[in-house]
This record gives structure tokens, sequence and C-alpha cells, in this order.
């Protein structure tokens, strides 16, 4: 072969790792963001990228798109490593007519899913795009639609990962919406619908990108983001930690990792964690950390919805997925929030094999106007279907408090709990002993000349004779009572015990979850 031939080739791959050049370049990096490239460089193991369809160019023709033809278009697609795991990644990028998606981005993107449902592996997307590429018109929205297709046939299948390093706005904001995790860079990503200058015009309202849909919305108001990092470098950092939890696709378990944290370690602070007074709060993370391996926790959405704490840990080595009810905030009750960001959790944890460890220590849901018209009963119910359709290993630790309702949809037997234990500082009631009271000496009450003292004693006697968990125990819907600082060794041996259980769910197309 010419040496001619291979100068051309190497001309041709240089065209497409310039992008758009050194001025877009250079904007880029002065808008504080990093080009496509360089991101797969952060988030990949150090010449692990194989770039596929860099020589890809549009076919548009009107608008003067002829003219601004880009080897490879606004997106780099290929296949690297993350910790030696093979990962799917596809990166758009904002120097080439703003990223915006046309028709052959679309299908750069497509090619990368299918190859990742056909090898069983996870894609990862990073999306900073300016939308669809209007000189394209609907073909641009085709493309949309075809990917947000692959999207649904693969959720469940691989893991799914998008990370917002830019803008995403109108229908690119879906794509990222239908995957399991959604990562965003606090500052220069945002996502919605509509843009500002939208808004503006429709409702008058005045409202930078960042108030509307930047990080800290959809971390704290809406529940869309799940992790954010302070940059790029550490998002992207974040993502390669989390995907160390999770298995390659749905057939695979999750990686062990072994730990030198000794698996009967008995840690006796968790002995006095729990207030004596059953009104007092405490961090329920603290227990967390106490029991997991090497006391790592990795929350996910830590600031919304805080009255519940979902995350990845390992116990024993074994991945896990951490339910736990949050004391400290609204004293841990469930409401429309919580209950939607832990089944979501759930469900994820159910797809790819990640067994489920729950924390109890919730009082009932939250009661009120705005949480009944805004269908608390539908969003309760989506986390109660979550939990019983689960089949992973289910290990429940009841702390304190699991009254009414709650107590059933919280891991509870009844709903396929594997293994339930509770600390014996557990109440579990159909209600707290005031309001118990309240009910069952009503008339007593009100012909009392103390009432307050008689319902203070009242309280005790309904407290020592049904809150605890003995009760409970006694009918088997308590497996054991255990010593706090068992509850390490305990779950673990439990993990080991049911890592090959074995739950069907009735042969149905799907079941139709309380949307």
């Amino acid at each position: 072969m010419s040496n001619v031939k291979i100068e051309q080739l190497r001309e041709r791959r240089e065209a497409s790792r310039r992008g758009g050049g050194e001025e877009r370049i250079k904007r880029q990096h002065e808008s504080g963001r990093n080009t496509a490239r360089e991101r797969l460089d952060i988030l990949l193991d150090p010449g692990s990228f194989h770039e596929i369809d860099a020589f890809v160019t549009h076919r548009a023709r009107d608008f003067g798109m002829e003219n601004q033809k880009h080897p490879g278009d606004s997106c780099v697609s290929g296949w690297g490593t993350v910790n030696g795991r093979l990962v799917y990644v596809y990166s758009q990028d904002f120097t080439v007519v703003g990223g915006t998606l046309s028709e052959v981005h679309a299908q750069k993107i497509i090619k990368i899913m299918e190859m990742a449902m056909k090898t069983g592996a996870p894609v990862i997307g990073m999306n900073d795009s300016g939308g669809a590429r209007i000189q394209e018109g609907v073909i641009s929205l085709g493309g949309y639609a075809d990917i947000f297709l692959h999207n649904t046939m693969a959720s469940g299948v691989i893991p799914q990962i998008s990370v917002i390093m830019g803008p995403c706005a109108g229908g690119a904001v879906y794509s990222p919406a239908l995957t399991d995790f959604i990562f965003m860079v606090k500052d220069t990503s945002y996502m919605f619908i509509t843009g500002p200058d939208v808004v503006k015009a429709v409702t008058h309202e005045d409202v930078s990108a960042e108030d509307l849909g930047g990080a800290s919305v959809h971390s704290t108001k809406s529940g869309v983001c799940h992790v954010v990092g302070e940059n790029e470098t550490q998002t992207l950092m974040l993502l390669r930690e989390m995907l160390t939890y999770l298995p390659q696709n749905n057939m695979e378990d999750p990686p062990f990792v072994p730990s030198k944290d000794d698996p009967l370690r008995a840690d006796a602070e968790l002995d006095t964690i729990v207030p004596d007074s059953p009104n007092k709060p405490y961090d329920i993370k603290d227990v967390i950390n106490h029991v997991v391996d090497d006391g790592i926790f990795y929350e996910i959405q830590p600031e919304y919805a805080a009255n519940i704490v979902v995350g990845f840990a390992r116990l024993g080595g074994h991945s896990v997925g951490i339910v736990a009810n949050q004391p400290m905030v609204l004293a841990g009750v469930l409401d429309i929030k919580a209950s939607e960001k832990a089944g979501r959790f759930i469900r994820f944890c159910d797809c790819f094999n990640i067994p489920i460890i729950t924390f109890v220590d919730v009082p009932g849901y939250l009661p009120g106007t705005e949480q009944e018209h805004n269908g608390i009963i539908a969003s309760g119910a989506k986390l109660l279907y979550a939990y019983c359709e689960a089949t992973v290993p289910k290990l429940t630790v009841t702390v304190r408090k699991s009254y009414g309702g709650a107590y059933c949809v919280m891991s509870s037997k009844h709903i396929r709990g594997d293994l339930n234990l509770a600390w014996p500082t557990a109440e579990i009631a159909v209600m707290g002993p005031e309001g118990a009271v309240e009910i069952i000496y009503r008339r007593d009450l009100k012909a009392s000349d103390d009432p307050v003292e008689l319902k203070a004693r009242l309280a005790a006697d309904y407290r020592e004779r049904l809150a605890n968990p003995y009760i409970a125990a006694e009918r088997g819907f308590v497996d054991d009572v255990i010593e706090p600082r068992e509850t390490r060794a305990r779950l673990i041996n439990g993990l080991e015990v049911f890592q090959n259980k074995r739950d069907t769910n009735p042969p149905k197309k799907h079941g139709n979850i309380p949307l």
C-alpha cells in the first residue's frame, strides 16, 4: 500500500478529531466545559477507547448545510473500559453545529446501543447539545424517537447512564429520562422541556436557564437528577465509582469485591445509636456507615426527598442497594417524593440482581390535603408495588418505628421479605401509642379529671404491651430480634444464605404499576 493512502487516512482521522475546529474548542473551554473527546479520556481507562463512525457525515443539503460537513458529525461514539470492564459510550460534540442531533448523529447512537444490547454491557451517553437540528426538520425528530425506542427496549437489560455536560433541552431530555441514572455538573449543565425564552413568552415568568433546569433544581426539587458533581472531572469519577456496584447486564450478578472489613465485626456503638425517647431523631446514615464494608455508602439523590435514603454499598464484598427511612427529616415519614424515589431505586436493583437491604424507622405516611390531592395513594402504592414485585434477596432491619400501612410497605415479611430482623428498640404497631390511646380510650379521656396524666399512663401501658418487636416475632412476622451490634454479621450471613433464592412472578406481559 502506498504511503499516500495511509497519509490520507491519517488526515481524515485528524480532521474528525478536530471537531468544529480550534476556535470552537477554545469557546467550549472558556465556558468551563471539556470537549466530547476530553470527556471520554477522563471517563475511560487510558488507551481503551475505540472509536467507530469517525468518518460519518450528515446528508442535509438545505440552508447551507452542504458547506458545514465535519467527519463524525456532532457525536463521538465507540467503546472502552472502566476499571477494566467494557462500556459503550457516545459523547455529543458541541463544537460541531452546537452538538445538534442530525439523522446520522442519531444513527451513531442507535448503533452503539444495539451493540451494547448484543454484547451485554452498559451504555453511557454524554449530553451536550442544542437539541434537534432544525435544518433537518422532522428527520431529526424521527432520530430522537428512534433513540427513545431503543432506550425503552434496553431498559432492565443493560444499565443506561446519562451525563448532562451542557444544555439538554426539548425532546433531547426524554432519552436521559428513560435511562437509569442522570448525572449533572454544577453550574454548567441544565435540562428543560422549554427554555427560558419560551417560558417568558408563554407564562411571563422571567427565569434563568440555571434556575429553570440547572443541577441544583433537578437534584433538590424535581428529582430528575441522581448525582451532581462539582465539575466535569468529579462527575465522571463519581460515575466510574457507581459502575463498580453494577453488573454488566441483567443476566449477571454484581461484581464481588473482597473486603478486609471483618464480616463478623460487632460495632458496640450501634447499641446506643437509637435515642431512648421515641420522638428524638438520629441520623440513619450513621447506622448504615457502621454496618457496611469500610463505612462506604454511595448515596443516590442525597438532597431530594431526604426523608428516605437510597444508595449502594457492600456487605461482605457483596454489592447491595440500601433503602432507609431518615428520622432526621420529617421524622422519616413516607410522602409522594420519597415513595417514588425509593420505588424507582428498588426496581433498578431488582432489574440488575442487586439485593435490597431496608432499614425501617417509619411513623407512617405524611397526612394533609396537599399530599392527598397530589396523589399520595398512587405514589405510596408505587413503593409497595416495587417491593412486592422484587425477586432479589430482600433483608429488612426494623430499627425503631414501623407503624400502620408503612409497616406493610417497608419490605415486611408479608410482601416476600426474606430475612426480617428487628432491634429491641423496634415499635411495630398500627399506630403510635399516643394516637392509639386517643382512639381506644376516647371516652375515658373525655371523662377524666386529668386527661393528660391518664393519656401518658395509658400510652406507656400500650407501648409496653404492643409497641415492641415481640408480638410480631411471636407471629413469625419478624424472624429474629437481635442486638444492634449483630446487624452486620446477620445481614452478611443472610446475603450468603439467600443468594441463590428463587422467587417468581406469575407469567404476564407486564404488570400495571400505579403510575
